[in-house]
């Protein structure tokens, strides 16, 4: 009986060394992030500016634009949000999920005419500008466009500079909307590409190692319960001596 315990508690070793080694190989290789759809944003409150869902944007700016915003709709009747997320549904593109999203937060044509949302998918940098009836008047969508894509796309370009791309269309989209003179996109200055490629020779390289270590792992989490329960079984009396 004393015998049969210890096969038992070997086993047992045996059986959480292996999933020891098996979860440290699935942590090499990181779960993809959750998909964000317009359920899943957050229902909007009357201080809510700025929605940072890729969580991309630092506190003090998210103070100061949020102050800047709130100034700008009680001067002019103009709301403005800005929008993070981190990964959008399969599907899903920038333009219809900021659409989406305006109707889950205005539901009414009435409540749009005075609206603008400006977003963002931090995984692609893909960005769309939404504005209603009323906007348009003072921000054509030539502009609210330019905003988008210069204005806000200067900053990224330049080593994804987010907080930088915001502070930057919020103050043109404040101007614009206050009936000050549109300021324009900023300019852009040239610079000679610098080659990103990876040599394919390093690439190759690369792989080999991952799949290398992938391989071993896994022989690994195999092979050691097996080793372990053997050098147990040598080193056990044998039934006669019990």
């Amino acid at each position: 009986m004393k015998h049969l315990l210890n096969e038992v508690k070997s086993w047992l070793h045996a059986i959480i060394l292996s999933l020891i080694i098996t979860l440290t190989v699935v942590s090499l290789f990181p779960l993809p992030a959750l998909a964000t759809g317009v359920s899943e944003m957050p229902d909007l409150t009357p201080d809510s500016w700025v929605v940072d869902e890729g969580d991309i944007i630092s506190r003090t700016t998210e103070t100061k634009l949020s102050t800047t915003l709130a100034e700008l709709a009680q001067t002019s009747g103009n709301e403005v949000r800005f929008v993070t997320v981190h990964r959008l549904d399969y599907g899903e593109t920038p333009e219809t999920f900021t659409q989406k999203l305006l109707e889950k937060w205005f539901p009414s044509k009435e409540a749009q005419v005075n609206q603008t949302i400006l977003m963002i998918d931090t995984v692609s940098n893909g960005i769309a500008i939404v504005t209603g009836d009323k906007v348009k008047s003072a921000m054509s969508d030539d502009i609210a466009k330019s905003v988008a894509f210069e204005t806000f796309l200067a900053p990224l370009r330049d080593g994804n500079k987010y907080n930088q791309a915001f502070i930057d269309a919020s103050d043109r989209i404040i101007a614009v909307l206050s009936g000050q003179p549109d300021p324009g996109p900023p300019l852009i200055i040239e610079k000679e590409p610098e080659s990103t490629f990876t040599k394919a020779e390093d690439t190759e390289k690369q792989r080999g190692n991952s799949t290398a270590w992938v391989v071993g792992l896994l022989i690994a989490a195999t092979v050691i319960p097996m080793a372990t329960y053997y050098i147990y079984q040598v080193n056990q009396p044998s039934s006669s001596d019990s």
